[in-house]
């Protein structure tokens, strides 16, 4: 692998014939862009400071997305910013190898004036929710928090009203939640008590509760229980520099994931709100602590509440001051809910097919976002573009988007393509987080709790039943008084909450914990 020495000539390149020019600081090649007689016009470039102002990656299938975004996230890495994306196809994988030389790529490296043309590899950690293709990657239901359990639920209003509760009830009573079977158990709880607790938390409808814990039985059929548990992903794994300078590179494997694409859309959104929550403010800084590539984002708000896309608009409005940058990649920019839109300020617009009213409508809602380039007419270049060439416009100068230019997007420096089952698990044995979540832990949580305290409260009437009568103090257990048996079981509440304290309580018992924006634990 190419040191930090090497940094500057890889993320740029000098004009072509002029080798004495020194060579631009804080920037990302992107490509070449041309004029309309199809000759070269200048360089485009991605300017770091402004990698935090986020980003949008369009076009339609097979018109060259993911090699684009292969070139982002090998720019940034190259500049020691951690990276972030999901593998769909697979083919993302091949940034982790180095490049071939391919016919293909030396001819659009020549075209472009990329010289020298050098391959690469970059450090990858890969990460399967399913544990097959990469580390485990898991999170707690405490932490999902009830607005993105409602969503993978497709919850209704009343069912998201009893998660709301059932949050709400944990919290106070220094309940872990942290596996699908802990939601089961207090579920069950809030059935067998709904009038009690309705009393005191609003509404607890037994269809509801019932209509939750059917939801609940599809996701543990999709697979949705292997994404619940501990140990949970720590943010700190996915924002680690190499010992090489390079950002790692964190490739999520979605193919297999893409199969329940609202788990898919929930994970990240759930990932996205913890960088939110857990990261401090550190304003415009010269380059992003981490990017975050959500590809197929499409899945993110189809059908999505209002209240969620309200939120989502908020998170990707301030995370950027935290310096993250949020990279959307969708086939339409029609996928993206106009007051998200407006965030992303880096954008790249591969080719759009118009044959439909709702594709024509895409090419215009293209267009219009770009500032406009008198050299042609934006709708029309659109459906004419080749693959592997787009429309750029980068933020430049004080964060104002640059005149939109028809480009050629360089070749990438790791292999087009995915890497094969050997390197995959050379690449995961040597990885730095090997062994830190590939083993499950299951401890004391409200599973463990509430069935004791089930258990408890069934024992005297068995013993009642086996023994004809008692009375107190003699032969009989005076601690199974009501009261004795209450302080015995706040006891065991709170040695849970101590146990829960460096993951998933962190707070005293009786006091509700603090959610963020949606609804994740604030650490």
């Amino acid at each position: 692998m190419n040191g930090p020495g090497s940094l500057q000539k890889l993320l740029c390149r000098r004009p072509k014939g002029d080798d004495t020019m020194p060579q631009l600081d804080g920037q990302i090649f992107v490509g070449a862009s041309r004029n309309p007689d199809e000759s070269i016009n200048k360089d485009e470039f991605l300017t770091l400071k402004f990698g935090n102002r986020h980003g949008l990656v369009t076009g339609a299938t097979g018109t060259g997305k993911t090699v684009t975004l292969q070139v982002l996230a090998e720019g940034f890495s190259k500049a020691g910013v951690p990276v972030f994306c999901a593998d769909i196809k697979g083919d993302l994988s091949g940034i982790a190898v180095k490049g071939e030389a391919k016919d293909f790529l030396l001819k659009r490296a020549e075209e472009i004036g990329l010289s020298p043309y050098e391959f690469d590899q970059f450090p990858v950690i890969f990460w399967d929710l399913y544990g097959e293709k990469g580390h485990r990657v898991r999170t707690t239901i405490a932490e999902m928090g009830p607005l993105l359990l409602a969503r993978l639920m497709d919850a209704s209003e009343a069912q998201e009203g009893v998660l709301n509760i059932a949050f709400k009830i944990a919290d106070e009573s220094g309940w872990a939640l942290l596996d699908l079977k802990d939601l089961q158990a207090l579920l069950n709880y809030m059935g067998d008590n709904a009038s009690e607790l309705s009393s005191k938390y609003g509404l607890i409808s037994k269809s509801s509760v019932g209509s939750i814990q059917r939801a609940m039985l599809v996701l543990e059929q999709q697979g949705a229980e292997n994404f619940f548990g501990e140990p949970a992903l720590k943010i700190s794994d996915i924002m680690r520099v190499s010992n090489d300078g390079y950002g790692q590179v964190s490739v999520l494997a979605a193919d297999k994931l893409m199969m329940n694409p609202r788990l898919y859309a929930t994970f990240l959104l759930w990932l996205l709100s913890e960088l939110f929550e857990e990261l401090p403010e550190v304003g415009d800084p010269e380059k992003p602590k981490l990017v975050f590539f959500f590809d197929e984002a499409h899945l993110l708000f189809n059908d999505a509440p209002k209240v969620l896309i309200e939120r989502v608009e908020q998170v990707v409005r301030l995370i950027r001051s935290k310096g993250v940058g949020v990279y959307f990649v969708t086939q339409n920019p029609l996928d993206v809910p106009e007051t998200v839109l407006a965030q992303l300020g880096n954008r790249v617009q591969h080719a759009l097919r118009a044959y439909t009213p709702r594709e024509q409508k895409a090419v215009q809602t293209a267009a219009t976002t770009f500032r406009p380039n008198p050299a042609f007419d934006c709708a029309e270049v659109i459906t004419t573009l080749g693959t592997g060439e787009a429309l750029v416009s980068m933020l430049e100068g004080k964060g104002a988007p640059s005149i939109v230019e028809r480009t050629l997007i360089r070749p990438p420096a790791g292999r087009i393509g995915p890497v094969n089952d050997v390197e995959r698990q050379a690449i995961i044995h040597a990885s730095p987080v090997a062994g830190v979540y590939d083993q499950t832990i299951d401890r004391e949580s409200a599973y463990e709790i509430l069935t004791e305290r089930a258990r408890k409260a069934a024992a005297p009437q068995n013993e009642s039943a086996g023994d004809g009568w008692t009375l107190p103090g003699f032969g009989g257990d005076s601690n199974k008084s009501s009261g004795r048996r209450s302080g015995y079981q706040r006891e065991t509440i709170m040695e849970a909450a101590l146990k829960s304290v460096a993951r998933t309580v962190a707070t005293q018992v009786g006091r509700a914990l603090v959610r963020g924006i949606l609804g994740s634990l604030k650490r």
